[in-house]
């Protein structure tokens, strides 16, 4: 049987898939996708938006940049500081890249954090081999990045900080704001990955001292295949295009724009701005019933910290219970181990690790990510079917066994009762 037939199979029974991995993508509203639609076929708006010399091209122009104002209105930006490229991950690169590249000195020095989104990470490694330097700022064993922190390893050639709003894996959130004034006194660029906070936080770039951000339209109810990067004031002399071929986006991104993909991450950005209020009250509500639903489960740690952490993205670690046997044995609900990105890797997750988790506790940890769409009856189901998957794991399990239960699970936290939460720290 193939995976597609299996899926369709399963959803014609009673209890249908649960989706509980909105972190990684959510499902495009169908108001987003009746938008896109109008702007594919010959009786349609098909036209290329650089087309000025004719109707079609000036509709789709018109299409363009009505998207182009929705996604401003978002975050409280001018449109014309909204730069469309093919995704998160693009606009991450066009930041780190285009920002060291604009730059006369190539030793120049770039702070980020080792518990970053790939797309980082790897940007920077790149420039690490071009010569820059650059320091991965730790976080603490809660998760966090504090503008203490990033003080500490400023210096005077340091050009650019980029660090993401709330983290993909731990949901823990950092504050942009504190670390953008310090950036902004010491005249140094901030760039902030926004791809999870924009559907889940309010952003305002006239209150926020952030130079870049980094947007994603499948994280925001949108299509995939599209992003955006928010620069600041026009800045884009700054910045060196890392593609070339064209004079698109004010010659920063070049290329034929997707009509089509930009109508659906601006209609999804309406809709985001729109319900932002109202889904954070719902997600409050569902996060903590999931939270409470699993904390049953004995010898359960919540990595990150509770207090400043995002609702809808929780890590969880069940002890001797290896995440893959656990997602393998939950077939009707879909969970991760950590950033789709990476999902690929045997590796355990870098964010973990570099939070102080074992190796070991960090091979027994999923994410769970709540959505839009999620239900109260669909975390009953997913609470009761990932506690079944539990208590099967661990009888087959011989650590489990050995143990007899009583020991702790060593994951370079106190536990002081069944259920471990990593404890807070606002400092």
């Amino acid at each position: 049987m193939s995976r597609h037939h299996e899926i369709e199979v399963r959803r014609k029974n009673s209890h249908p898939i649960v989706y509980l991995d909105y972190a990684a993508t959510t499902p495009t509203d169908q108001s987003v996708i009746n938008a896109m639609v109008r702007h594919l076929g010959f009786e349609d708006n098909f036209g290329n938006p650089s087309s000025h010399s004719h109707y079609f091209g000036r509709v789709a122009e018109e299409a363009v940049e009505t998207a182009r104002c929705h996604l401003a209105e978002l975050i409280n930006s001018d449109p014309s500081e909204i730069v469309w490229t093919s995704g998160a991950t693009e606009s991450i690169n066009l930041a780190i890249k285009g920002v060291a590249h604009g730059c006369t000195d190539r030793s120049a020095h770039i702070v980020t954090s080792a518990i970053e989104h790939k797309a980082v990470l790897d940007s920077c490694a790149y420039l690490a081999s071009e010569g820059f330097e650059i320091t991965y700022i730790a976080p603490d064993q809660h998760g966090m990045i504090s503008p203490k922190m990033v003080g500490e390893v400023l210096r005077d050639n340091t050009v650019l900080i980029s660090l993401m709003h709330v983290n993909n894996e731990v949901g823990t959130i950092t504050d942009i704001d504190s670390i953008g004034q310090l950036a902004r006194d010491r005249g140094i660029w901030f760039h902030v990955d926004a791809a999870q906070s924009s559907a889940r936080l309010p952003i305002d770039v006239r209150s926020a001292p952030v130079d870049l951000i980094s947007l994603s339209g499948h994280k925001m109810y949108g299509p995939k295949g599209v992003g955006a990067l928010y620069v600041r004031g026009c800045s884009s002399l700054r910045i060196k295009p890392q593609m070339h071929g064209g004079g698109q986006e004010a010659g920063i991104r070049p290329g034929t724009l997707p009509t089509h993909q930009l109508v659906g991450m601006g209609e999804a950005a309406r809709l985001t701005k729109e319900r932002l209020h109202q889904d954070a009250e719902t997600m409050a509500t569902l996060d903590r019933y999931l939270l409470d639903g699993l904390a049953e489960i004995r010898l359960t740690t919540f990595n990150g910290n509770q207090e400043h952490r995002v609702p809808g993205i929780l890590n969880v670690s069940f002890a001797c219970v290896e995440n893959e046997s656990l997602m393998m044995s939950l077939k009707d609900v879909a969970i991760s181990s950590g950033s789709a990105c990476t999902s690929s890797s045997i590796e355990p997750s870098h964010v973990l690790l570099g939070l102080g988790v074992s190796e070991n506790a960090a091979n027994c940890s999923v994410r769970f990510s709540l959505g839009r769409l999620t239900t109260k009856d669909e975390i009953d189901l997913a609470v009761t079917r990932v506690c079944e998957s539990v208590g099967l794991l661990r009888e087959l399990s011989l650590q489990w066994q050995s143990s007899n239960s009583d020991k702790p699970f060593h994951n370079n936290h106190e536990i002081k009762s069944d259920v471990a939460t990593v404890q807070e720290n606002t400092e």
